[in-house]
Formats: structure tokens, C-alpha cells, sequence
């Protein structure tokens, strides 16, 4: 299992849940754990998801997801789970 997290923020709006999803789907990106809340119209998501089988390179799921995003008026981040686990080592 490949660990990686996934952030969303921005202005809530209808769909933002089912086009990260539908991505992810698309390149046989399995989501492990998904949070969401709004507060104040802001979304917020964390997702955990498992890249183990994806059809994409790391870096190349990165750009896209950081795209539709933008496509979205989001700011999407993708990040590997291992940059976490050294953060709380030092």
C-alpha cells in the first residue's frame, strides 16, 4: 500500500466531492478515509488514499489533481503519507 494525502479547500460549490472521486476512480486510486466539513460556505477535504495501483505516475497525478483544482476554484494538494511520518520524527 502506497499512503498518499489529499487536501481540498476553497469555496464550497456543487460537485467537488464527485470530480476528486471521479479522478481518482478513473486511475484506480482506492480512498481509504475521507473527511469533509464546511464552515462558513468553505470547504474543506482530507482524503488518505492507497496509489499502489495507479494508472499515473506520482508526479503526473500531482499536476493533475493540483489542475482540477484550479479548474474548480479549489486548491488541491497531493501528498505522500511518508513526508507526515518524518514530520513527527524530528
Amino acid at each position: 500500500m502506497k499512503k498518499t494525502v489529499i487536501t481540498v479547500v476553497g469555496k464550497d460549490s456543487v460537485g467537488i466531492i464527485a470530480k476528486i472521486c471521479t479522478y481518482l476512480a478513473n486511475n484506480q486510486i482506492n480512498i481509504l478515509d475521507i473527511s469533509q466539513t464546511i464552515v462558513d460556505g468553505f470547504f474543506n477535504m482530507m482524503m488518505i488514499v492507497d496509489v499502489a495501483d495507479s494508472r499515473k505516475d506520482f508526479g503526473t497525478m500531482v499536476d493533475e489533481v493540483e489542475q482540477l483544482g484550479e479548474e474548480m476554484g479549489c486548491i488541491v494538494k497531493a501528498q505522500r503519507e511518508d513526508i507526515f511520518d518524518k514530520m513527527h520524527r524530528i
